[in-house]
């Protein structure tokens, strides 16, 4: 599977700053000064537990910016927009301790979630206000994408 996020077009991967001390850590996400911050919209959080899979949907008008800030996740994204470039490109990156990463995922792009921890937190400061008439959604074992959301032991 390709985790280059080069293979699909507006896809970016920001390493994010943590801060440990003896009283917790401070997890850095997003600022509006960072030059990749594009517009405010709504910011929630969704927990996922382990071996389900939140997905497929995807967002007419809407940028996610998605940090895993406790236990891990696999992310998968598939690009099926017409006029893409790498149209038919599908990423997967695992985001939690190991990749503490801001991933932003521009419009039009699918995106799946897969809780690979007893529980998950994934934190999206989302460009716009979520409306359900401008996301469509996917089994997430639809033929539609192919996906195979099992183990692969390599």
């Amino acid at each position: 599977m390709n985790q280059d996020p080069a293979q699909i077009e507006g896809l970016q991967f920001i390493p994010l700053e943590r801060i440990p001390d003896e009283r917790g850590t401070i997890y850095h996400m997003l600022r509006r000064t960072d030059p990749h911050f594009r517009e405010f919209g709504e910011i929630y959080f969704t927990s996922i537990y382990r071996d389900v899979v939140k997905g497929w949907h995807r967002h007419a008008r809407m940028t996610l910016n998605y940090a895993c800030i406790v236990g891990r996740v696999k992310l998968v994204v598939c690009d099926e927009r017409e006029a893409s470039p790498t149209k038919g490109a599908i990423v997967e990156r695992f985001l939690g301790p190991d990749d503490y990463s801001l991933a932003i995922i521009p419009p039009g792009i699918w995106v799946g979630l897969k809780g690979m921890t007893d529980v998950a937190i994934v934190a999206n400061c989302a460009t716009h206000p979520h409306d359900p008439t401008l996301t469509e959604r996917l089994d997430p074992f639809s033929p539609t994408i192919g996906y195979d959301w099992g183990v692969r032991h390599r």
